[in-house]
């Protein structure tokens, strides 16, 4: 892939197409100086190695399923932003907008390895073992400092201090497609749909 940061055209795509090819692009933090603790002036850098892909009310495993709501509006929005929500009454999870404007659908980066700023996520994650720190979508907000201040900003633009450049390409024989995760009480035939893409290690 070429350097420089993703364009919105990469994310107003079909919804499996964008959860598929951000494997291997990097997501890039960047905090200004003065920020204050470990994050002051960091810039943090991880490679996408598992995403999961959220496609439209028809579909009982997206939020989308009950509409429009105060929630999911940035869902509805132009593809390219961030869709950060609270879960659980404890973590955040970042998604990545997709598909064409009005149609609600993005991908849940769900796993990182960190390539820069092992220090800072170090500290960040202290208790937890390397192999740990960014293995999970809750985990990565963690440590890289995601929660309700980046929900609908620009990923396509380095203003915010969060984005996605083009990474390595990652081949198919590589990958490895299941159902998503977690939807424990979602119905047949969305609970096993295979839209979760994963690098094996």
């Amino acid at each position: 892939m070429s350097s420089g940061l993703l364009p919105q055209s990469f994310y107003a795509r079909d919804t499996l197409t964008v959860a598929r090819e951000l494997l291997g692009c990097c997501l890039v933090r960047v905090f200004p100086e003065g920020y204050g603790d470990e994050l002051d002036g960091a810039r943090l850098v991880g490679k996408i190695i598992e995403t999961e892909a959220y496609v439209g009310e028809s579909d009982l495993g997206c939020h989308a399923k009950a509409g429009k709501t105060k929630r999911t509006q940035i869902m509805y929005g132009p593809p390219g932003r961030a869709y950060v929500y609270f879960t659980y009454g404890m973590h955040w999870m970042l998604n990545a907008v997709t598909q064409a404007d009005g149609f609600p659908a993005a991908v849940l980066i769900r796993a990182i390895e960190v390539e820069a700023g092992l220090g800072v996520v170090e500290a960040r994650r202290a208790k937890a073992k390397r192999a740990d720190w960014t293995n999970g979508p809750a985990k990565l907000t963690l440590a890289f400092g995601i929660d309700s201040h980046q929900n609908g900003i620009d990923l396509t633009s380095t203003s915010s201090g969060l984005w996605i450049e083009p990474g390595v390409v990652i081949s198919d024989s590589s990958v490895t497609i299941g159902p998503r995760v977690g939807l424990y009480n979602v119905p047949e035939p969305w609970k096993s749909m295979p839209w979760r893409f994963l690098v094996r290690r």
